[in-house]
């Protein structure tokens, strides 16, 4: 009996299948509503693909629709959509289509979809005046057309990447060999001043961005050059290195416009412009300055988004009114290094703000903080001694590590490591004078430290743990308030050259305040 009910019951369900259609639609009356009118997708570089962007079409009806068509304005659009996993169809409707046209769209009452949306453009495509391109995507209806707008920026640039050869392989950039007679060499090219297609590569101007694919190298007794307002984009796992005997010059200087601070800056930063990416460090390598590089200056250079900044190796750099922010390990890592700076601001950073192994070092009215979420990392480390990677430890003499009316700050109880070797023939000369310095040293193993006397007593005009009061540390604003601490702290002493006037070139007062900004440069 029972299993006489069982096959009835089965065969009740198959027959209410059979009769059953998956749903009826109606034709869309042209009531969609969308999550944006306009997408914008952000401003991309010329015949480079952008990011992905989202659009939600929703029916708010009880009813389920059918959608005639979905399709972009333009026939030959630079667009692709994406629409529930689907690239539509050809312009004759059949075939895998090119993200330009969907018939037939069906779409659930009370439901949504999802539509992605890319670009790959042209300059050439856009228009001429503002640089916009632009299309829409229709979504037919029985009662018309309606319609999302989509808008796209587009940036003409300069790309240098390495060279591929006839035989498939790729040029790359020269370093030294291993010792054993083995070259090491890395994805990148030489700069070159007669380049055919560039022309003087050496010479970056601010007519048109610089994209650069691997690393770019300053050759052997050549110079670059950087004229103020230059922008340089970095793609992954690429960046610039002055060779033994290179040399780079950076020229930025102070913007007049108040509408656009960083008219005449320099900017180094990744080649990801979308909003998402704005702040997210590690996006590019780094600026390595090797070992027998000569004469580097840097002026007026906002960098940010790298793995390290500045890679600084046995070489002299002289660097002023300049901003490094959100490097996924390291700001400025110094060794053996020669590095004057006045108006130097390094903020957020996964290890160290500054990191300095050996070498002679005279940093003056700088600001280094670091808020970074780890309890490992510091803001400033001083050391004559590291570890090699097979644990053999190799000893550089510290000698000079001077720091003039400067802010040392960040969200550990220390943030300033004299990480000094306990073999006191090698040079650890440190010397602190008017600076406002983060240092709690109760339990933290360095309470006994002769090294930190200048700071635990607080002699020769230094100051510890009193918040500088920055207008905001997570984004990048290091100014201070006339009401801070830091504000007339300094000592006119040791205003010459550069620290006349701070960062943004407001005369400084006397006395000064202590770090990069001025306190009338606070923003309002």
């Amino acid at each position: 009996m029972s299993k006489a009910i069982y096959i009835f019951l089965i065969g009740i369900l198959v027959s209410m299948s059979s009769c059953r259609k998956d749903f009826d639609t109606i034709p869309s009356p042209g009531n969609l509503e969308f999550s944006k009118q306009t997408v914008y997708l952000d401003t991309v570089f010329s015949d480079i693909g952008s990011s992905t962007y989202m659009l939600k079409v929703y029916n708010r009806s009880s009813k389920d629709i059918t959608i005639p068509s979905v399709k972009l304005l333009r026939p030959d659009s630079k667009y692709r959509l994406m629409i529930d996993g689907l690239t539509g169809v050809d312009a004759d409707n059949s075939g895998q289509g090119d993200g330009k046209i969907f018939p037939n769209v069906e779409l659930l009452a009370k439901d949504s979809l999802f539509i992605f949306i890319e670009t790959t453009a042209n300059i050439a495509d856009a228009s001429p005046t503002d640089f916009l391109y632009t299309d829409e995507i229709q979504f037919e209806s029985i009662n018309g057309i309606q319609k999302v707008n989509l808008v796209t920026l587009i940036q003409d640039a300069i790309f240098l990447y390495p060279e591929i050869y006839a035989n498939g392989t790729r040029e790359t950039l020269y370093l030294g060999n291993n010792g054993q007679g083995e070259s090491i060499d890395i994805n990148g090219f030489e700069l070159n001043e007669n380049d055919p297609i560039h022309g003087d590569e050496l010479h970056f101007t601010k007519d048109k961005p610089y994209v650069i694919y691997g690393y770019a190298g300053i050759p052997d007794t050549k110079t670059l050059i950087v004229d103020p307002g230059a922008k340089v984009y970095f793609h992954a796992d690429s960046g610039l290195i002055a060779q033994p005997g290179g040399t780079l010059i950076i020229n930025g200087t102070t913007s007049t416009n108040n509408q656009n601070p960083l008219e005449n800056e320099v900017t180094f930063e990744g080649d990801r412009l979308e909003p998402s990416f704005e702040e997210t460090p590690g996006q590019w390598g780094t600026v390595w300055l090797r070992q027998g590089s000569i004469n580097n200056n840097i002026n007026h250079l906002t960098l940010k988004n790298a793995t390290v900044g500045l890679l600084v190796e046995n070489a002299p750099l002289n660097i002023n009114n300049s901003q490094i922010y959100n490097s996924s390990n390291v700001g400025i890592l110094a060794r053996t290094a020669i590095i004057t700076s006045a108006n130097l601001v390094i903020n957020l950073a996964g290890q160290a703000c500054l990191a300095a192994v050996g070498g002679s070092y005279e940093f003056t009215h700088c600001t280094f903080n670091n808020n970074w979420g780890s309890p490992k990392q510091v803001c400033v480390q001083l050391s004559n001694f590291e570890e090699n990677p097979d644990q053999s430890i190799s000893f550089s003499a510290l000698n000079q590590a001077n720091f003039r009316n400067s802010i040392i700050y960040g969200n550990n109880n220390v943030e300033l490591f004299l990480n000094h070797s306990s073999d006191t023939s090698v040079p650890f000369t440190t010397d602190f004078r008017n600076c406002l310095v983060k240092f709690r040293d109760a339990g933290t193993g360095v309470e006994d430290d002769p090294f930190y006397y200048q700071l635990r007593n607080e002699s020769d005009g230094n100051k510890k743990n009193e918040d500088p009061d920055f207008f905001n540390a997570n984004r990048n604003k290091l100014n201070i308030a006339p009401e801070s601490f830091a504000a007339a702290k300094g000592d006119p002493f040791y205003l010459s050259g550069n620290t006349f006037s701070d960062i943004l070139g407001i005369p400084r007062t006397t006395p000064p305040d202590l770090g990069a900004y001025q306190s009338a440069a606070f923003p309002q």
